[in-house]
C-alpha cells in the first residue's frame, strides 16, 4: 500500500477538516444563533430534570432514576458535539485533531447505544406500571433499576470500543474534508480509501443488536400496554394511562427516526449532504426537546421543579 495510505499504526492524519455549512456562509450565523440558543435550553433542561429526580422525595421512583439518566445522556451528547459546531463556527479554522475526532466518535457511539437501552428500559417500566400493578413494586425495585442502568451504560462502552478498534486501523488517504458538523463511524468509514466490508458488515450487526432489538422490545411492551388500556371502562382511566406513556413514545420517536435512517443505510451509499443536516437533529433538536416534553406533561415535575425554584428562591433571599 503507499505510503498515504497508510493506517493508524504507521502514519495517522493529522487532523481533519469539517465543513458543516461552509459552502452556506449565509446560513452560519443564524444557525450558529440557533445551535446556542438550543445548547443552553438543553443544558438548563437537562440539568434540572436531574437535579429534581436526585432532591426531591416524591420523584425516587423507577421511571425518575431511568428519567434522570436519560437527562445525564443528553447532556453529555450535546456537550460532545455542540461546543465543537459552534467553534468551527466561529472560526476559519474549522478542523479537528485526529486523536479529537476519535475522542467525539467514540463518546458519541457510547452515549447513543446507552440511550437505546435505557429507553427500552423505561418501556419495560411503564408496562409493568400499567400491566401489572400489583406486582410492579416488588418487581421493578431500586437495585434491578440501578443494574439496568449499569447493563446500559456497559454495553453502550462495549459497542463503541469495537467500533472504535476496527475504525482507527482504517487507512486515510490526501487531505480529510467532511461535509458535516462532527464526526461519526459511518462518515469515518465513508472517508477511508480501503475495502470497508468488515466495518461495513460490523456496524450493521451491531446497529442491529442496539438500535432494532431494543426497538423492537418498546413496541412489544407498548401493543401489551395498548391493549391493556383499552381494556379499561373509564375514559377518564384510559386518558391517565396514555398521558403517562405518550411523552415516552415521542422522546423514542424523536431518536430513533434519524437513528434507524442513519445507521440502518449502507455506510457505502452514506449522503453527508443529508446525513449532517438528520445528525445535527438528534444531536441537540432532541437532547433540548426531550426536558421540556417530559415537563410539560408530567405533574409530578412540574410540582418538583416549582418545589426546587422555591427552595432555591428562599436559600437567596435569606
Amino acid at each position: 500500500m503507499r505510503g498515504d495510505n497508510q493506517s493508524f499504526w504507521g502514519d495517522p492524519p493529522e487532523d481533519f477538516v469539517l465543513l458543516g455549512v461552509s459552502d452556506k456562509p449565509w446560513l452560519q450565523l443564524p444557525l450558529f444563533v440557533v445551535l446556542l440558543v438550543s445548547y443552553v435550553l438543553a443544558m438548563l433542561g437537562n440539568i434540572s430534570i436531574v437535579l429534581v429526580s436526585r432532591l426531591d422525595p416524591q420523584l425516587h421512583s423507577p421511571m425518575y432514576i431511568f428519567l434522570s439518566h436519560l437527562s445525564f445522556l443528553d447532556l453529555c451528547y450535546t456537550t460532545t458535539t455542540v461546543p465543537q459546531m459552534l467553534v468551527n463556527m466561529g472560526s476559519s479554522m474549522k478542523t479537528i485533531s485526529y486523536n479529537g475526532c476519535t475522542v467525539q466518535y467514540t463518546v458519541f457511539h457510547w452515549l447513543g447505544c446507552t440511550e437505546c437501552i435505557v429507553l427500552a428500559a423505561m418501556a419495560l417500566d411503564r408496562y409493568m406500571a400499567i400491566c401489572e400493578p400489583l406486582r410492579y413494586a416488588i418487581i421493578m425495585h431500586r437495585p434491578l433499576c440501578q443494574q439496568l442502568v449499569a447493563v446500559a451504560w456497559l454495553s453502550g462502552f462495549g459497542n463503541s470500543l469495537v467500533q472504535v478498534v476496527l475504525t482507527v486501523q482504517l487507512p486515510f488517504c490526501g487531505r480529510q474534508v467532511l461535509n458535516n458538523f462532527f464526526y461519526e463511524v459511518p462518515a469515518m468509514i465513508k472517508l477511508s480509501c480501503a475495502d470497508t466490508a468488515v466495518n461495513d458488515t460490523t456496524l450493521a450487526v451491531l446497529v442491529a443488536f442496539f438500535v432494532l432489538v431494543p426497538l423492537a422490545l418498546i413496541l412489544l411492551s407498548y401493543s401489551f400496554i395498548a391493549h391493556a388500556v383499552l381494556r379499561i371502562k373509564s375514559s377518564r382511566g384510559r386518558r391517565k394511562a396514555f398521558g403517562t406513556c405518550s411523552s415516552h413514545l415521542v422522546v423514542v420517536s424523536l431518536f430513533y427516526l434519524p437513528a434507524i435512517y442513519m445507521y440502518l443505510q449502507p455506510p457505502s451509499s452514506y449522503s453527508q449532504e443529508q446525513g449532517k443536516f438528520i445528525s445535527l437533529f438528534y444531536s441537540i433538536i432532541t437532547p433540548t426537546l426531550n426536558p421540556f416534553i417530559y415537563t410539560l406533561r408530567n405533574k409530578d415535575v412540574k410540582g418538583a421543579l416549582r418545589r426546587l425554584l422555591a427552595r432555591i428562591w428562599r436559600l437567596c433571599t435569606r
